[in-house]
């Protein structure tokens, strides 16, 4: 039987050796379970001046049932901060007075989410050192943090107040179990904002196509946006067909057997796709695979087939499937932290995943795309326990578990439920974003 840390040290004597050491010892994260209310506690809303992001979600979390705190020190399950009208750094001692005692109640699996302006966005000095200063306070939190808790940071752009609620369900609620110390950005919505008649079912009537669905975080994907109210076409190699046929039948959608490389692969699932479910959408580029080695030693063939899967084949792809996308759609790019920080002996995988965060940002401002109301965003996973993981040495697994705030790897379902909240249409007003679910990876930003 492998050695698993977390497991020891949740033992009897494995417990006693961890508090004797000070070690580290994983909590058991508050994952989102159908039906479940949306955190389970009270929020603390509180911010600098009159806070109008703050004002707004209070309105809409108390008519979801959520229990609002007006008290720092009442023990409660999540703080959220809007520093919007923050001007200097002296501002920021708002912050600091409603965290710091907040964190001494905060209960296990908390949630800490500070709103600000986009630095971008103002031309004056002062102001955008204190808007800037904000991200370093949350990730600077996210390392604090304790059992199980996150720290997210929301920029919102003037205008786009009434947009963040979406953003902010998502960061208080368990399917952001593992999305710690990450930046995103709430703008001008890419259509129309569409707030589901049920949060357990934000993509009722939705088509989805997801790429790799056969196993491991692709399976966890096309189950998250079935469980959601999508139905699913599930595309995976021929080599795969019998396990892409049992996920596909698990979940009730359809498969389509298909190398993603081939010259006609968007042809193929915009056709399959039109004619078993009248359209698509969302679609999910998730097919990837690695061929590691060092640089010096990587031929032309390992370096190729990296690019081709993980990268070309999309660029291809989006050539027949963002033309016939329904208006409206959502495209969610899997790319991963090797794109971010790097990492030895995959300089062919960082490059293809770096590469698909650069083509994210740069589809989302496609005059094609904005037209049809598309938004795209990826996600970045960090460690996550699949059956490749499984089979790295037993010092670099243990590594790549403890080497984050939360002291464990993540699960399939954790990358799911990103993508999933990507494609809602109450999510409009989120483009161009990638966000990294790693429990915050100690490598990279």
């Amino acid at each position: 039987m492998g050695f698993e840390y977390g497991k020891f040290v949740s033992s009897g004597l494995g417990k006693q050796i961890a508090n004797t050491l000070g070690l580290p010892r994983p909590t058991k994260l508050r994952r989102h379970k159908a039906g479940a209310p949306l955190i389970g506690g009270a929020v603390l809303l509180a911010g600098h001046g009159d806070a109008p992001v703050a004002a707004l979600l209070t309105e809409a979390l108390q008519a979801d049932g959520v229990q609002i705190a007006t008290s720092p020190s009442t023990s409660v399950a999540g703080v959220v901060v809007d520093m919007t009208q923050a001007r200097t750094p002296a501002d920021l001692e708002t912050l600091r007075g409603i965290l710091a005692p907040a964190l001494k109640t905060l209960a296990p699996t908390g949630r800490v989410i500070v709103i600000g302006r986009p630095v971008a966005d103002t031309d004056d000095v002062a102001e955008a050192a204190a808007r800037r200063a904000l991200e370093g306070i949350v990730r600077s939190v996210g390392k604090e943090m304790r059992a199980g808790g996150t720290a997210n940071m929301v920029y919102v752009a003037e205008g786009a107040d009434a947009n963040a609620e979406a953003t902010v369900r998502f960061f208080l609620s368990g399917r952001s179990a593992y999305v710690s110390a990450q930046v995103v950005h709430v703008g001008e919505a890419v259509g129309d904002i569409v707030v589901p008649e049920s949060w357990d079912a934000p993509l009722e009537g939705k088509v989805a196509v997801v790429t790799g669905a056969a196993r491991g975080i692709g399976a966890a994907i096309a189950e998250v946006l079935s469980r959601d109210g999508a139905t699913v076409v599930c595309v995976d190699i021929p080599a795969a067909g019998g396990p892409l046929a049992e996920v596909a039948n698990r979940i009730g959608g359809s498969a389509l057997q298909l190398d993603v490389t081939a010259e006609d692969a968007g042809a193929k699932i915009v056709e399959h796709a039109s004619r078993l479910h009248g359209g698509f959408d969302i679609v999910v580029h998730n097919a990837g695979i690695t061929r590691d080695k060092l640089l010096v030693n990587t031929d032309a063939d390992r370096w190729g087939s990296v690019l081709n899967v993980n990268l070309l084949s999309i660029l291809k792809m989006n050539e027949a499937l963002v033309p016939a996308i329904n208006e409206g759609g959502h495209i969610v790019n899997v790319a991963s932290i090797a794109g971010i920080a790097g990492n030895r002996g995959q300089a062919n995988y960082a490059a293809s995943k770096a590469g698909v965060i650069g083509m994210t940002s740069s589809l989302a401002k496609d005059s094609q795309v904005l037209a049809k109301g598309v938004t795209v965003n990826a996600v970045a996973p960090g460690f996550i326990e699949t059956e490749m993981t499984a089979k790295i040495p037993l010092a670099t697994r243990e590594i790549g578990r403890l080497t984050n705030s939360l002291s464990q790897g993540g699960l399939p379902v954790d990358v799911a439920e990103t993508i999933g909240w990507f494609a809602w249409d109450s999510n409009r007003a989120v483009t161009g974003n990638t966000v990294r679910v790693c429990g915050q990876m100690l490598l990279g930003a």
